[in-house]
């Protein structure tokens, strides 16, 4: 269809009418996809005109009713000051969220108006006001409170000066916040008084005003809190905000606990910071594992179309259990008095799967460095750890459930055996159980030596049982061969690096950040394999939970990837003792 004539006088909003009018009106809009479109009715001649302009638009020709009028977005109108933020009342779209967390795109816009404008929430927005705590934990949470507005009282302001020096994670969170803040003062016809726009610097996502502090508030606390603390300085701009905007609901977010319990205790409103926790529930993390109804074959089988390739058999199945499924995961079926199958998911399409059946590591023909796996999920791992096309695996398990035997009988193969790999590089996080020893001597591997504890046990069950039959000399040539081709290095200094072709074991990732996960990660060069594993039970880094750890982290973002896999070890295979204790303690 040609493209309308262009405007010669300036728009009006369409008549009642108007909206009667035949659907296929609706496309002249998508014209111009970057531009405000408004319909214009030349006469409002009711019924009978729209219906002429339906026809029209028929016949393939400009509308004489409708004309489309390209104008620049005006300004908002001026807000309210910082220390008065009024309550917006939106028309449609999504209701106020909890602080920080995570939301689908809103729904298209009304008729007549730009696809790329954005949905207005129902209801007023909330005022969030945050505690320092928050954006040093997260220099980005500014930009994770959607269509509602911020509040920094100016005791915050001043703590994050107090923590921008130094080399730890706290002090470069602190100058990103400060930067972040600095940018959006910075725009172009930012007015602080009446607050700045979150999304002025590119964050789409925010689509709410940050004010700071910029007049002393009345509030009265109670006299057993010291008024010079800054925690209770806080409370008390939450105290004054909350009067001054009833009903506005204003809420306080603390990643301190008891900073949210006094809150409470005083009748305000207190939440915790969300957005960085992966799951609520740790039980709700993908297993990597999901087992095939009983009447599976009886429901599916005359549709199952299956074929030979090498060693292995495919299956391709359809059915509902299709949604459910993704790459790389692992099927089993087990039935009394009916043969088991063990699988993996190999392909997705539309409507249809197709399962590959797995090698069994479990006899010893098929053992890995004089290791052969002891249950069904250690039999996975095995199968994700040997498979070339798989560059990311991720292990989960209580203590032992032989993570880092598997993880290292596999690399010592690949690397001596296949020369698939040129070295193993083992790290891991450096937090300590109870109290630091303080500084260790030595080189980096030496001062990363009393850390890799669990290395060195694996390392001599491996050795003996590859060259028991060789005698002490044996057992002493196979040890030094073994350790030629590990290197231990420690996380401070990866930054920058990149790993070719090599196998990198990141022993107890539960203690590790995502970002420090992503920095480990983003390290790998062509032809590396990286292999993380933890227990989400045993984590020692201070405010870090199971639901955001790094570890549950990258097995969320990479479930269904067709290059990684997971992997939760069920059954220990240490000791009884050592099995009966993860248990019961």
């Amino acid at each position: 269809m040609p493209l309308p004539p262009a405007p010669n006088r300036r728009a009006a909003l369409l008549a009642p009418e108007a909206y009667k009018a035949s659907a296929r009106a609706r496309p002249v809009e998508n014209l111009l996809p970057d531009a405000e479109t408004t319909a214009v009715p030349a006469s409002r001649g009711g019924r009978k005109s729209a219906r002429n302009d339906a026809a029209t638009l028929e016949a393939g020709a400009a509308p004489a009713l409708i004309q489309v009028e390209t104008r620049s977005r005006t300004p908002e109108p001026a807000r309210t000051p910082a220390t008065a933020p009024a309550a917006r009342s939106p028309a449609s779209a999504r209701g106020p969220r909890s602080p920080g967390s995570k939301t689908t795109a809103s729904a298209p816009a009304a008729t007549g108006a730009s696809r790329s404008k954005k949905a207005q929430p129902q209801g007023p927005a909330k005022l969030f006001v945050l505690d320092t705590n928050v954006l040093l934990h997260d220099p980005t949470s500014l930009f994770r409170f959607e269509e509602h507005d911020i509040f920094l009282p100016m005791i915050v302001l001043e703590e994050l000066d107090g923590h921008k020096k130094g080399m730890t994670e706290v002090a470069r969170n602190g100058r990103q916040t400060s930067r972040t803040l600095d940018a959006l003062a910075g725009v172009q016809g930012a007015d602080i008084a009446h607050g700045l726009k979150l999304d002025s610097t590119g964050q789409r996502a925010a689509g709410g005003h940050l004010f700071f502090q910029t007049a002393p508030l009345d509030y009265s606390l109670p006299t057993s809190l010291p008024q010079g603390k800054a925690d209770n300085q806080i409370l008390g701009v939450v105290e004054a905000l909350r009067k001054l905007h009833a009903p506005r609901e204003v809420v306080l977010v603390s990643k301190d606990i008891n900073m949210r319990v006094k809150a409470r205790a005083l009748g305000l409103n207190a939440e915790d910071y969300q957005n960085d926790k992966t799951l609520e529930d740790g039980d709700l993390l993908y297993s990597g594992v999901l087992a095939l109804p009983p009447d599976f074959w009886a429901k599916s089988g005359k549709n199952v179309e299956s074929w030979q390739s090498g060693a292995n058999t495919y299956y391709r199945i359809g059915g509902p259990i299709v949604p459910q499924l993704m790459i790389n995961q692992f099927v089993y079926f087990e039935a009394p008095g009916e043969p088991s199958m063990f699988a993996r998911v190999s392909e997705i399409r539309e409507k249809t799967a197709v399962l590959q059946t797995l090698k069994d590591y479990g006899s010893a023909k098929h053992a890995v460095w004089g290791v052969t796996t002891r249950n069904r999920e250690q039999n996975y791992a095995m199968n994700l750890l040997m498979d070339p096309e798989v560059d990311f695996v991720t292990l989960t398990g209580t203590a032992g459930t032989g993570k880092t035997l598997l993880a290292l009988a596999a690399g010592l193969t690949q690397v001596l055996d296949d020369r698939r790999y040129t070295e193993i590089i083992m790290t891991r996080a450096t937090v300590s159980v109870g109290e630091d020893i303080g500084f260790l001597p030595g080189t980096e591997e030496e001062k990363m030596g009393p850390w890799m504890g669990a290395l060195d046990d694996n390392l001599e069950f491996l050795a003996k049982g590859d060259g028991g039959n060789a005698g002490e000399w044996g057992r002493a040539a196979t040890n030094e061969l073994i350790r030629s081709r590990i290197k231990i290095k420690s996380m401070n200094f990866m930054r920058g690096r990149t790993f070719l072709n090599k196998y990198v074991i990141i022993d107890e990732a539960q203690n590790l950040t995502p970002k420090q996960m992503k920095t480990l990660i983003t390290r790998a060069g062509p032809g590396t394999k990286i292999i993380c594993m933890g227990n989400l039970a045993q984590i020692d880094t201070p405010y870090l939970t199971e639901g955001s750890s790094g570890l549950t982290y990258a097995v969320d973002r990479f479930k269904g990837w067709p290059h990684s896999g997971h992997i939760t070890l069920a059954r220990g295979e240490r000791s009884r003792l050592a099995d009966f204790a993860s248990e019961v303690l």
